[in-house]
């Protein structure tokens, strides 16, 4: 049986760090842990989804900065119960130029019937051709969006699902313009979402997965964090 563990760990500020930078710099202090376990390197090495996400530090400050010798929360989820004890036991010890973690509550969120998924940070649609508004059509859009949480169910569980059923039934976008993500010094662009998920047992499996997943791409890089709202 599925379930979604989050963890809301407590960091501590070495130095400020720009509001752009701060999901690389929490990617960095997540990887630097999985150097002491052979088998989590495997993971974060290999192309394949890595069953886990995280928001932005809460709470962010009005100019943007995060302050040096301040203390934020930065909350993961992940679907492996091996990843949600690391980021509970390990990442408290953990430290890099920039963060120190100091400790971290962990809670299994519970199965009920989700009405909406929210983004938190924004859902990065990779495409060699650059943002996907200015050379895809928003119905391949909502395709690909549904299609990568199939892909990551059916590569996560036995049971394999296919593509006919209705995920959700409203999407909105929560920005006017595309949000810059920064990643390796290049800036992805990406959207806030809202979906109003449908009321049927497939699309209530792809939206409890997407608590721990994620939506679209790069999650394990802090994109595509979605928050929910039970009906």
């Amino acid at each position: 049986m599925m379930r979604i563990y989050q963890i809301r760990l407590k960091v501590f500020v070495i130095q400020d760090i720009p509001m752009k930078q701060i999901q690389a710099k929490v990617s960095a202090f997540i990887d630097k842990g999985f150097i002491g376990n052979d088998d989590l390197m495997r993971m974060h090495e290999e192309n394949k989804f890595k069953g886990y996400t995280f928001d932005m530090p809460y709470k962010p400050e009005p100019d943007k900065i995060y302050k040096k010798g301040k203390i934020y929360t930065v909350t993961i989820r992940t679907l492996d119960e091996t990843l949600a004890r690391y980021f509970s036991e390990v990442c408290v010890n953990n430290y890099t130029e920039e963060l120190k973690g100091l400790t971290a509550e962990l809670r299994i969120i519970p199965k009920k019937t989700i009405e909406c998924l929210y983004t938190l940070t924004p859902a990065i649609m990779k495409d060699d051709a650059g943002y996907w508004r200015t050379h895809m059509s928003l119905g391949k859009f909502e395709e690909r969006l549904k299609v990568n949480l199939i892909k990551k169910w059916n590569y996560f569980e036995t049971e394999k699902l296919t593509e006919d059923f209705q995920l959700y039934n409203l999407l909105e976008f929560l920005n006017e313009g595309p949000i810059k993500m920064n990643y390796k010094n290049v800036d992805l662009l990406g959207d806030k979402l809202r979906l109003q998920i449908a009321d049927n047992e497939t699309a209530q499996k792809l939206a409890y997965l997407a608590l721990g997943t994620g939506v679209c791409e790069m999650n394990s890089r802090g994109a595509g964090f979605v928050n929910y709202r039970w009906l």
